[in-house]
């Protein structure tokens, strides 16, 4: 009798040989449980990129969940992305990859819950991308809780008593979600309990994947997926769970088949060169200055602040710019919010002759403020031995002790021009008057007009402006001031 052939299971197309990654000693064994519908579904997808000879275009984006280390097994390009946005991840690179085929691998507690609106986003702008969507009715990988796709009535570790849906509502149910949208070309919902359902999960993927080839559009693939360890089942009861409870509440389906008629996505080449990033910024090496260390050169830092549209942040960008084409650190820190528009709008400026630890500035060396809130807020934070310049429109104010206090009737001097926002001009010419920042005042100006300055006649005007605000500061009370 002849002895029976050796036969050695292993190997799969799409899929690497081995996975040293995973580590341990078993090389050629999953993360994934026994039953698990994961390891089914990475053979289907793995087949059908190496069928299709598109493995070397594949970026597989894999989110939390029990397929986070998809990166293992498929022999693809992998990108891992936050909890649920792989949507917007795959967006970013179908965008700037034009040739990529993306695809994103997602479990119900990823994209049926914080993944969600990014997924009808995606949807909704028809992005080139497979979605592939792994529906087991529980967090896996957490060990079975409640998911947006939990049944009615179905026991989890969360809801020991079944799903309420009084108070936890409705199974959610994606692909009924996306149908009602226009963009997509292929939605189906398949299964992968048993062999003839996987012989048509097996279509699905690679019909959503021959869309992706050809460049055209939005496919989604939603998979009911055996999940035997967290339901606590063996193969037959998950099976039969699957079949008969979850489809009834699930019905697979062909929503959609939009792919003979789609036509390929064509956009323009997307280019993120750094030339013609330089172009764009207005950018060229021979303008980039590098810091020089100079411990002589100690750090100041500079709280400006006052109502938004006063030029709050755009006085802070012109002296970080002097200080900047000055060889020296410089760090501009703008803090935005609902204040800009009617409230404390304010920037930190910090320059030093070493590099910057942090671009916050709690206790400045020089606090300029435009009006009386912003003035009442931070003049207490001055550093002791401090100066504070502000707009004479401010009204009466007594500097704290130990720091010095100076009214700039900034506003009223820009009125006087006709230029009513060019106060900050004002305040920057009494700022430089003071020496406080350490810079060359003709590099300031130089700034100003290349930050500001649209043409001859700005320039000619803002110049006007620095001007009387330094001369403000020659007929102020600040060079009696006994603390400078």
């Amino acid at each position: 009798m002849r002895p029976e052939k050796e036969r050695v299971l292993g190997g799969h197309p799409g899929l690497y040989g081995e996975y040293p990654r995973k580590g341990g000693s078993a090389v050629t064994a999953t993360h994934y449980c026994p039953g698990c519908g994961h390891g089914i579904l990475h053979k289907l997808i793995g087949e059908a990129m190496a069928g299709l000879a598109i493995q070397d275009r594949c970026v597989v984006l894999s989110p939390v969940g029990c397929a986070v280390f998809a990166y293992y097994y498929l022999d693809a390009g992998h990108v891992q992305s936050a909890h649920g946005r792989a949507p917007a991840v795959g967006t970013g690179i179908s965008r700037v990859e034009d040739q990529a085929i993306v695809i994103a691998y997602q479990g119900d507690g990823d994209m049926a819950s914080i993944g969600l609106n990014e997924t009808i986003q995606a949807a909704n702008r028809g992005e080139k991308m497979a979605v592939f969507f792994v529906n087991n009715t529980v967090f896996g990988m957490t060990g079975g809780q409640m998911a947006p796709t939990t049944l009615a009535g179905q026991v989890t570790v969360t809801t020991p008593g079944g799903r309420n849906a009084a108070g936890s509502g409705y199974p959610i149910h994606v692909c009924e979600l996306l149908d009602t949208l226009k963009a997509p070309v292929y939605i189906e919902r398949v299964s992968l309990s048993d062999a003839p359902h996987i012989r048509r999960a097996r279509q699905a993927v690679r019909r959503a994947l021959e869309i992706q080839r050809d460049c055209k559009g939005y496919a989604f693939v939603e998979f009911l997926s055996p999940c035997p360890t967290n339901l606590r089942m063996d193969a037959a009861a998950i099976e039969r769970f699957i079949n008969e409870e979850v489809e009834r509440e699930f019905p697979l389906r062909l929503f959609r088949d939009a792919s003979k008629e789609a036509g390929p996505i064509l956009r323009p080449m997307a280019d993120f060169s750094t030339e013609t990033l330089n172009r764009i910024f207005h950018s060229t090496a021979d303008r980039y200055a590098e810091a020089l260390e100079d411990p002589g050169f100690s750090a100041r830092g500079v709280k400006i602040s006052g109502f938004g549209g006063q030029g709050v942040l755009s006085m802070g960008l012109t002296i970080a710019r002097t200080a900047y084409n000055s060889s020296r650190f410089v760090s501009w820190y703008p803090e935005y919010g609902p204040e800009q528009r009617g409230g404390t709008s304010n920037c930190s400026v910090v320059i030093s002759g070493l590099p910057i630890g942090s671009p916050v500035v709690d206790h400045p060396d020089v606090l300029v403020a435009f009006n009386r809130p912003s003035l009442m807020k931070f003049s207490t934070t001055v550093k002791e031995g401090g100066l504070i310049l502000y707009d004479a429109n401010a009204g009466a104010f007594d500097a704290p002790q130990g720091k010095s206090a100076v009214p700039i009737p900034a506003a009223a001097i820009a009125a006087e021009a006709g230029a009513l926002q060019g106060a900050n001009i004002v305040m920057l010419g009494a700022l430089m008057e003071t020496g406080v920042l350490g810079l060359p005042k003709d590099t300031l100006i130089a700034a100003l007009n290349e930050s500001l300055a649209r043409d001859a006649a700005a320039s000619s005007l803002y110049t006007r402006l620095f001007e009387a605000g330094a001369g403000a500061l020659d007929r102020s009370s600040y060079r009696q001031c006994p603390d400078n």
